[in-house]
């Protein structure tokens, strides 16, 4: 990626990955890529805020250099130690010997842990606190810890002089630049949040509680674009997910799955059914969507229908999967519906119960409905019930 103007004295030197097919190595991020930011605030003093992946380290080294135009780093201030941010630290610490390393006690523990005791000497670890701040000249950074969104010495800086918000991992969107700059930037985001960041709701509260006092014109995440307008929306978004709200409370996500195509029939009838009523139905067929978008669905929307086949007296792996991201996200809040099929013992439904137990805030449907293989006279009239249950909220 080419480097870029945020202002007059702050580049963007980051680096876009278009190869890369699983970010943290489950989640997909093909065709769109994924980008590596970093910024350099050119001042009196010098500040590269955050490095990159080790895969991309040469370019990034290139393009710090480039901007820098012959002068030193004073600091390298890491905000998150995730190895997608931190895989380039130690190269530039050892090209730069003068520059120095700013980050919280939890983030030298973890420098120790990643790079051994010895990497670093501790004249060159400078130490910050909550809103302990860093005069660059005319720039000034003031800190903001983040703990747990999502790694527990993630840190924000606020620059107070431009009102920027160097965010970490908030705010941070899957899609290389170069490839998405076009690209609306709630989908992706949406995405990235609940997959990555969404169990950490309350964090993310307490984050934005600190940040609602700062008048703040732009803000740069670690992944994704540099976001200067529609901030109002994007914070708005964060704060609504990181109270596990849906931004769609009356739609309704259908999420099946079914082993010879009889669950999935009966979801396409229950879909029908709804929309006949005026609803707006979502469906996701749990047997070929990857999970980090059918999880994003189900947070999006205000009401679930779980449909899935019993398989071998057990619960159809597909949808045990689901329920278990979902639980691991902090998944509430929500209306659900059952539907469950076996042709011989039906237990899909208790099973699914039992999962939603484990969650929070969780209203469940007093219809269930129970298909041997195929809808009958009965089992349609539970769908009817259950229509009605789920449009009468």
């Amino acid at each position: 990626m080419a480097i870029q103007t945020v202002t007059d004295a702050i580049r963007y030197v980051g680096v876009d990955d278009n190869t890369l097919e699983l970010f943290e190595n489950q989640y997909p991020v093909q065709p769109m890529g994924v980008s590596y930011n970093s910024y350099v605030i050119l001042d009196e003093k010098i500040a590269v805020m955050d490095s990159v992946d080790a895969r991309a380290a040469e370019e990034w080294l290139s393009n710090v250099a480039q901007v820098l135009e012959g002068r030193n780093p004073d600091y390298l201030v890491v905000t998150h130690m995730e190895p997608d941010h931190s895989g380039s630290l130690m190269r530039l610490a050892q090209k730069y010997p003068e520059m120095k390393i700013v980050g919280n006690a939890k983030t030298f523990t973890l420098i120790k842990q990643f790079f051994g005791t010895g990497a670093l000497s501790e004249d060159r670890m400078l130490e910050v606190g909550e809103r302990d701040t860093l005069s660059l000249g005319l720039h000034r950074l003031r800190f903001l810890l983040a703990p747990m969104v999502h790694w527990p010495e993630v840190m924000a800086a606020y620059e107070e002089t431009e009102e920027i918000l160097f965010s970490a991992d908030a705010f941070g969107r899957f899609g290389s630049l170069e490839r998405t700059a076009r690209a609306p930037w709630a989908p992706q985001a949406r995405r990235y949040y609940y997959n990555i960041i969404g169990k950490y709701g309350a964090q993310v509260q307490a984050l934005l509680k600190k940040t609602a006092a700062l008048e703040i014109q732009t803000i740069c995440p670690l992944h994704g674009p540099v976001l200067t307008e529609g901030l109002e929306e994007c914070l708005r978004l964060y704060d609504l997910w990181s109270q596990w709200e849906p931004e769609a409370s009356e739609s309704i996500l259908i999420a099946h799955a079914s082993i010879h195509g009889n669950t999935a029939y009966a979801s396409e009838i229950l879909k029908s059914k709804l929309e006949g009523k005026g609803v707006r139905v979502t469906m996701c067929d749990l047997t070929v969507t990857d999970l980090s978008y059918a999880v994003t669905s189900a947070f999006y929307c205000g009401k679930l229908v779980l449909a899935s086949s019993t398989y071998d007296g057990g619960l159809f792996p597909p949808m045990k999967e689901f329920l278990e991201h979902l639980q691991t996200k902090g998944f509430r809040n929500r209306r659900i519906g059952l539907i469950e099929n076996g042709s011989w013992a039906p237990a899909a439904a208790r099973l699914m119960r039992a999962e939603l137990e484990k969650m929070k805030e969780l209203r469940l449907c007093e219809t269930e409905v129970s298909l041997r293989s195929a809808l009958n006279q009965t089992s349609e009239a539970q769908m009817d019930a259950l229509v009605a249950e789920l449009c009468a909220e």
